[in-house]
């Protein structure tokens, strides 16, 4: 089982990618309630060079809420982390986490049942793009 589901965007800069999974995100029920520029952070720590890669923290807060009322530790999973990346051959890569691999560990079959309705979104948003 993949952890992830993934596609490449040509044509466009890496800031722009990440404006219209922003935007795709929204449009399936999801905010962005944190960004981490993980570049600048290695820089800024390490002083290491790395490509562009932002982990956007993408929170649905109907089902944020659910799976916190049903588990209340489950938040070690939320949120749904999108991943995009500048690769070396200059296209984008966007990586969105499967909430299926996600909460298997969990074992709870209400928080299973949510993460395959969760998986559907982020595919459309990964499709859509």
């Amino acid at each position: 089982m993949s952890y992830y589901s993934s596609t490449i965007l040509s044509d466009t800069t890496f800031e722009a990618a990440l404006e219209t999974v922003t935007a795709e995100l929204a449009k399936e029920g999801f905010g962005v309630i944190s960004e981490i520029d993980v570049s600048g952070t290695l820089k800024k720590k390490i002083d290491v060079d790395f490509k562009k890669y932002t982990i956007l923290g993408a929170c649905n807060p109907g089902y944020a809420h659910h799976a916190l009322q049903t588990e209340d530790k489950i938040g070690v999973f939320l949120p749904c982390n999108v991943v995009v990346i500048e690769q070396s051959s200059g296209q984008i890569e966007v990586a969105a986490v499967d909430p299926v691999a996600s909460m298997v560990t969990a074992d709870n079959a209400e928080l299973t049942e949510m993460s395959h309705e969760v998986q559907k979104k982020l595919q459309r948003v990964i499709q859509a793009l």
